[in-house]
């Protein structure tokens, strides 16, 4: 009878511990269907963070890519993705680390929003300055080519009014002249009988030349070619120089103007043959030559 009871108490423990034993076996497939599934779920988060990540990063690459200047803060919210995408990556922590991702997602995506408007308003105010600008460099293109052309004007006008300013002669005649005791001067053409040469020219009214003191330069070159007198030279602000027998001086007002000047007669007496007469202005241009000849 003891035997028996010991026997039923042994199925009844063996029972019990069936019992345990397949519910611990539950609990523990449980516990891994529940971690497989809590794993694929991050799986899934991480990639979608991932995503979310990368099309942000994208956003901002292209961003950066049609900013005309490297924006620095895009640049460092770029970089800054590119290291959570890597935390994101590498990351073996539960559900609620990934979800402080997701809220820090949704954060740069609000920084993203601020940022891009700042670039866009920047592009805006750059192109518009960059318009400004052009339009000011057309309008400078417009006054450089307006100055040049007054330069050439004011240069032309400058050559008109000088060239229309110079003197010019209306006549020149020059005589081989005999001074007798009485002073009195009578023309010759004797080579032995002429005392000096008289050079006669009229100047010219011009109403816009300068009044005033003014000196041409007589050049007297005898039968062999010599310059006759002291021989002075005079030289331009051009380097042309000529060399002169007498500078004749006289007062200029506008008006025409009868001016002589003589020539005297040289250590020894004239010599027979060709004679030419120059007559030049103060800037050393010819204004007229004669030729007369003594016998």
């Amino acid at each position: 009878m003891t035997e028996t009871k010991n026997n039923n108490g042994l199925k009844v423990l063996a029972g019990l511990l069936g019992v345990i034993l397949i519910g611990t076996i539950i609990y523990t497939v449980s516990l891994y269907q529940d971690k497989q599934k809590t794993e694929k779920v991050l799986t899934q988060e991480k990639q979608l963070v991932v995503e979310d990540l990368n099309s942000l990063k994208s956003e901002y690459d292209k961003a950066i890519l049609e900013s005309n200047a490297t924006n620095e803060e895009l640049v460092e919210a770029r970089d800054n993705i590119a290291k959570y995408i890597d935390s994101v990556k590498n990351m073996k922590g539960d559900i609620a680390s990934l979800s402080r991702y997701r809220r820090q997602v949704s954060v740069l995506k609000a920084e993203r929003e601020q940022l891009l408007k700042q670039v866009d308003s920047l592009t805006r105010s750059n192109t518009m300055i960059a318009m400004q600008r052009d339009s000011t460099y057309v309008e400078l293109e417009k006054q450089t080519v307006f100055n040049d052309s007054l330069v050439v004007q004011n240069t032309q006008l400058a050559d008109v009014v000088e060239k229309g300013s110079a003197l010019n002669l209306v006549t020149m005649n020059v005589d081989a002249v005999r001074e007798r005791n009485s002073g009195k001067l009578v023309s010759t053409q004797r080579a032995g009988r002429t005392d000096k040469l008289k050079v006669c020219f009229t100047v010219a009214n011009n109403t816009i030349a300068q009044a005033g003191d003014r000196e041409f330069f007589v050049e007297v070159l005898d039968p062999q070619g010599n310059v006759m007198g002291e021989s002075y030279s005079k030289t331009n602000e051009n380097g042309a120089s000529i060399t002169y027998s007498k500078g004749t001086n006289f007062y200029y007002e506008n008006s025409t103007l009868d001016v002589c000047d003589y020539i005297n007669k040289p250590a020894s007496d004239f010599q027979k043959g060709n004679y030419m007469v120059n007559v030049y202005d103060d800037k050393l241009k010819l204004l007229a030559t004669s030729e007369f000849t003594l016998k």
